[in-house]
């Protein structure tokens, strides 16, 4: 899953994709990298300026066709709201990445509506909400037991098991120890039988944990790949695409002369 930032405040990238000839260029370069899926957002998911649901709108659903016009790679949203998945859907989308936790009520019968896939993102407060002081009373079953929650209201919904994928949330209300903690743990998110999404390119656990900074995270980034995906993870959302593939293709290797 290769990240398209249309924002001008990314962590990442500070803005560099948010013209939309810019995003469309990124789009096409990570799907002839080998790109599976191209997931787009708008806002971002830490604290900043209040992005309007016209705003996001504004900046998504341009991007969505524009891709869908010119690409066969399937095409994800990153948003939280309903109304943006739904557009989205409408311009070519299949999957709504909410980091939210389907916190708009209407979120997963606008994907139940439009047969779309969905990831539901642990979260312990709310996108764009500092967090800065995060507690768990047993932290990997907390996060397992909101992640079946969520999973259990998309498929009371109407979603398929297989249309639903789970994502720990690494830096979302979490310190780096908790975000290497649940990376560490994946295997036991992928017992439950849906597929888990890895979301830890270029994060700032990465970062913080190896005192690097934020342009010296790649081969870091990559190490997380190959955990992930070795412990269980099917799905890696990633800024480098063809290194990523690289490390698949390699795990895939050594897991199959098995």
């Amino acid at each position: 899953m290769g990240i398209l930032n249309r924002t001008p405040d990314s962590f990442y990238d500070g803005g560099e994709t948010f013209a939309l000839d810019d995003l469309v260029r990124r789009g096409e370069q990570l799907s002839l990298a080998g790109a599976d899926i191209l997931d787009v957002g708008g806002v971002k998911a830490g604290p900043g300026e209040e992005v309007s649901e016209a705003e996001e709108l504004d900046r998504v659903i341009p991007a969505v066709e524009a891709l869908h016009a010119r690409l066969d790679t399937a095409i994800s949203v990153d948003t939280w709201r309903a109304s943006v998945l739904s557009a989205a859907c409408e311009a070519g989308a299949l999957v709504g990445n909410d980091i939210s936790g389907f916190a708009d009520p209407e979120y997963l019968s606008v994907a139940a509506r439009h047969k779309v896939s969905v990831v539901a993102t642990h979260i312990r407060l709310a996108p764009r909400v500092p967090d800065p002081d995060p507690h768990y009373d047993d932290l990997v079953s907390d996060v397992l037991a909101q992640l079946l929650d969520r999973a259990e209201r998309a498929e009371s919904a109407g979603l398929e098991h297989d249309q639903i994928a789970i994502d720990a949330g690494l830096d979302l209300g979490k310190t780096p120890a908790m975000s290497a903690m649940l990376l560490r743990e994946s295997g036991v998110l992928a017992a439950t039988g849906y597929t888990l999404l890895l979301s830890a390119s270029n994060k700032r656990f990465l970062g913080d944990l190896l005192g690097l900074d934020i342009d010296q995270r790649r081969e870091a980034s990559l190490a997380a790949v190959a955990y992930g995906v070795a412990h269980g993870c099917r799905i890696v959302r990633v800024h480098d695409v063809a290194g990523s593939v690289q490390v698949c293709r390699a795990i895939e290797a050594i897991q199959n002369s098995l």
